[in-house]
């Protein structure tokens, strides 16, 4: 090619490449937090946008927020929001739901000011004050709908005066230590944002699958020292490489690196959230003064690492992309959250870290009545009700509801029993978690931020099949997941040298009842559990038992019940909210209450007890 050819392709080149990043940047959407007062708990955002295009421009809050189900009205705590188009000209701002403004009259660049009011540590809200700002950006920053695609800019402008930093953050870093960035939407809103002094360490864990180190970030504010937080970081260093064995390999980092921003005041809230590349985790008793009051701090901390792969990556279909503007409801929550919580504990107790083997979440199961009215699945799906969300109305979930959570670990321990015992050991959930993450997970993302294959319930089902056989994955499902039966935990726990068994053999039942004595009788102030001797007899909230076999009703004689025969019948009088009296008769029932214990508290446990355990709860990498 001649010389001048060359030249020309070059320039060719570098104009393209000039014009393409212009256009990029007039596309970008650009942030700016200002703090003039954070004694008074707000701080002011500016958004500009550019290529606004010809009509009225909308910009929106978010009413929900990425690891959280329910509605939060975020949109509450914005106050003094203006705007004005590029050449400094007011215009007309009009809202036109809870959510959203509408702007009219714009030259195509749009400059929207605001002031928002925080105070509630926690990982959905946001919190200012002087010691620093806490962010959660669904909670912060007004967003332009139809401008998903588009990339922003964040730019921090700490206030005079105080030990601000710091910044905390999985945005993208820049030249400007104040500047970051996202590409899209859906990785804007899902990246905390913490400012402060920060007490910071690093550590690197390799990936199993020999693709190199991945770098971890753990950032404290608090009163912790750099020696505490040290000794802290090396505790997770052991939790990561447990739960790397789990499935694998470690995923690449957009930004480069996974960041843990622990929040540890005292007027903070108990909360952790995971997000694509960090988590926050907020606590206002958290001391990391000694080894074991570190380790207390690990259970929140192992949950949400759990996360970087089971639903930050393996991902269920209907939580993909995130839906900012209402409740997202999944089929899948026992899985994306259920099986973290079994996994939490797990974890901590192969990296030695811990003494608790889980398996606590199977008595709640057990006894709970939720779950004899809903499945896995419908818990799941009853998440946008029950996570974090606020009415004002009484509800029943007391008897109607078990939380996802603690159903889903114990779905997750039956699971990897059964695993174990129908293969002698040849497969594990272990293995389950490893074949999801290699169909699901591991592939690279479409952008950051997103997943490329998202799962639904049926490939779930699929992917256990494959591991253990079509039968059996198809029975499980409909018993367990679909379905509302329990494992035999009894039958499975015993092969690890636990025991399951009834709690009080003999004595009588009542159903559960929360009872207050008033002057003449007891209160009933809880829901009747549905199935129980006190549901079958009429008894429920807003009763008042009068007498109980003909005298007068009192705790002693409710508690005598317990000694009674199971299937014998007392006669009750109680009396209804609108003064009616009525005469209705309890039929007792066995105490179906369970109990857990190491086998060995009874007698010696047996070779074959002591491996499985032993295979179970060791170590993976030591």
């Amino acid at each position: 090619m001649p010389v001048c050819l060359r030249i020309l392709f070059a320039l060719v080149i570098l104009l393209t490449a000039a014009l393409d990043a212009a256009a990029q940047a007039a596309d970008t959407l650009v942030y700016t937090l200002r703090f003039p007062q954070p004694e008074h708990h707000w701080m002011e955002v500016e958004l500009v946008v550019r290529n606004a295009g010809d009509g009225p421009l909308r910009v929106r809050m978010s009413r929900a927020s990425p690891g959280r189900y329910a509605i939060h009205e975020f949109a509450k705590n914005i106050f003094s929001i203006a705007a004005e188009d590029g050449t400094g000209r007011i215009l007309r701002l009009s809202r036109v739901n809870a959510d959203e403004w509408r702007i009219d009259g714009h030259d195509g660049t749009v400059r929207v000011t605001y002031r928002i009011f925080g105070d509630h540590v926690d990982g959905t809200y946001l919190a200012i004050d002087t010691t620093h700002a806490h962010l959660n950006l669904p909670a912060a920053l007004l967003w332009v709908p139809g401008r998903e695609s588009s990339p922003a800019r964040v730019t921090i402008v700490p206030p005079d005066g105080l030990d601000w930093t710091d910044v905390g953050t999985q945005l993208f870093p820049t030249d400007d230590p104040w500047t970051f960035e996202a590409p899209n939407l859906q990785y804007l809103l899902d990246s905390p944002i913490e400012i402060a002094s920060l007490t910071t360490t690093t550590f690197s864990v390799d990936s199993p699958d020999g693709t190199g180190p991945r770098l971890f970030r753990v950032m404290v504010h608090g009163s912790a020292s750099q020696a505490q937080v040290d000794a802290l970081a090396r505790d997770v260093a052991r939790v990561v490489e447990e739960q790397a064995a789990v499935f694998g390999a470690i995923p690449r980092f957009e930004p480069g690196h996974y960041t843990l921003l622990l929040d540890y005041v005292p007027w903070a809230d108990f909360d952790a959230m995971e997000h694509r590349n960090s988590t926050v985790v907020t606590q206002p008793t958290a001391d990391l003064r000694t080894d074991a009051s570190r380790r207390a701090v690990l259970g929140s901390i192992a949950h949400e690492l759990f996360h970087v792969w089971n639903v930050e990556r393996i991902r269920p279909a209907d939580l993909e992309p995130f839906d900012f503007t209402q409740s997202n409801v999944s089929c899948c929550l026992w899985l994306a959250e259920g099986f973290t919580q079994y996994y939490a504990p797990l974890t901590l107790l192969r990296a030695g870290l811990s003494n608790a083997v889980p398996i606590g979440s199977i008595l709640p199961v057990i006894h709970g009545s939720g779950r004899l009215i809903r499945s896995a699945v419908e818990m799941s799906e009853h998440a946008p009700f029950a996570d974090a969300a606020v009415s004002n109305d009484a509800h029943d979930r007391s008897r109607t509801f078990v939380s996802y959570y603690t159903q889903g670990a114990a779905i997750a321990l039956g699971l990897d029993l059964t695993l174990r015992v129908r293969s002698d050991g040849r497969v594990t959930l272990d293995d389950y978690m490893r074949l999801l993450w290699q169909r699901f997970g591991a592939a690279d993302a479409p952008a950051p931020g997103l997943v490329a294959r998202p799962y639904s319930l049926e490939d779930l089902k699929d992917a256990l099949g494959d591991l253990a056989g079509d039968d059996f994955a198809a029975d499980f499902f409909a018993r367990y997941i679909e379905g509302r039966e329990v494992v035999d935990y009894a039958r499975l726990l015993a092969h690890a040298g636990y025991l399951l068994e009834p709690a009080a053999p003999g004595r009588a039942w009542t159903g559960e009842l929360q009872l207050e004595p008033t002057t003449d009788g007891l209160s009933v102030v809880s829901l009747a559990p549905f199935a129980t001797p006190v549901y079958d007899a009429g008894l429920d909230l807003g009763d008042v038992i009068v007498r109980i076999d003909g005298e007068p009703a009192d705790r002693s004689r409710w508690n005598a019940l317990a000694d009674r025969a199971p299937g014998s019948t007392h006669e009750l009088v109680v009396r209804r909210r609108d003064g009616r009296q009525v005469t209705t008769r309890i039929t007792l029932a066995a105490d179906p209450t369970m109990r857990i214990q190491p086998a060995e508290t009874v007698r010696s446990l047996t070779p074959d007890e002591q491996s499985f355990r032993g295979i179970w709860l060791g170590s993976r990498v030591r």
